[in-house]
């Protein structure tokens, strides 16, 4: 049996996330048109690709079917949902599944023989690393990117004031809500807020400002960095390495 440090390890809030949360995300189809837009103007012969806390795969999944070629490599620390990835990627020629954890410098290890990547994505993962993880991290990263290569984090971050994580954390409510009546159209406001506001997994959240967060990138050395999207507390976020940085 697998010790389990984080709620993310359990197969309830995995079940919970996949099935109940990840569908109401706001803006999630558009969120995923950016990453698609980067990445083909960015690395249009992309032929290797990391997907890092890739839960059930959806980001590295979708590159895939846009790079049928390339070699994608599916990471995460919870058995849950590298089973819920491997279910979609199974039969799938360059799904790579592997278990690591990137709470520690560690994982660089399960990756070794298949880096550098072209593209290394990341989705709704890192938030749970405390600040000087995030940073070592994304340092990791940068050593794992070939020159030129992309890494795009669509993440939760802080927001602002408390006055404007409530606008964020009501309109989620909206969203859960209309996501939720589409399944059982007797769902209420109540039963969606009670699910949202004490969620098992709320106190794993570690979020920083996107614009802090930017600034580790570009002192680490990443460039064009930027944040391509956000909305509230949702953000996409990266940058690419430098082409004269082989390291």
């Amino acid at each position: 049996m697998y010790q389990v440090k984080s709620q993310w390890q359990t197969e309830e809030l995995a079940t919970t996330f996949l099935t109940d949360v990840r569908g109401a995300i706001p803006g999630a189809d558009l969120q995923l048109q950016v990453i698609m837009k980067i990445v083909e103007l960015w690395r249009p012969n992309t032929s290797k690709i990391l997907d890092i806390g890739c839960g059930d795969g959806i980001l590295g999944r979708m590159l895939l079917e846009r790079f049928p070629e390339a070699k994608v490599t599916f990471i995460d620390f919870s058995e849950p949902m590298l089973s819920a990835v491997r279910d979609k990627v199974a039969g799938v020629r360059g799904a790579t599944v592997l278990k690591a954890d990137f709470s520690t410098p560690s994982w660089s290890n399960a990756v070794a023989d298949s880096s550098p990547f072209e593209v290394i994505v990341s989705g709704f993962a890192i938030h749970h690393q405390p600040d000087y993880r995030k940073k070592a991290l994304y340092a990791e990263i940068h050593e794992h990117l070939a020159p030129e290569g992309i890494f795009l984090n669509l993440e939760h971050v802080s927001s602002a004031t408390p006055a404007c994580e409530r606008v964020f954390d009501d309109t989620f409510v909206d969203h859960l809500l209309r996501f939720h009546q589409g399944v059982n159209p007797g769902t209420t406001r109540q039963e969606v807020e009670a699910a949202f506001y004490h969620r098992s997994d709320k106190k794993e959240n570690i979020l920083a400002p996107v614009e802090a967060q930017c600034a580790w990138l570009r002192e680490i050395g990443f460039e064009d960095v930027d944040c391509f999207f956000k909305f509230f507390g949702l953000a996409l976020f990266g940058g690419r390495k430098a082409a004269s940085n082989a390291s």
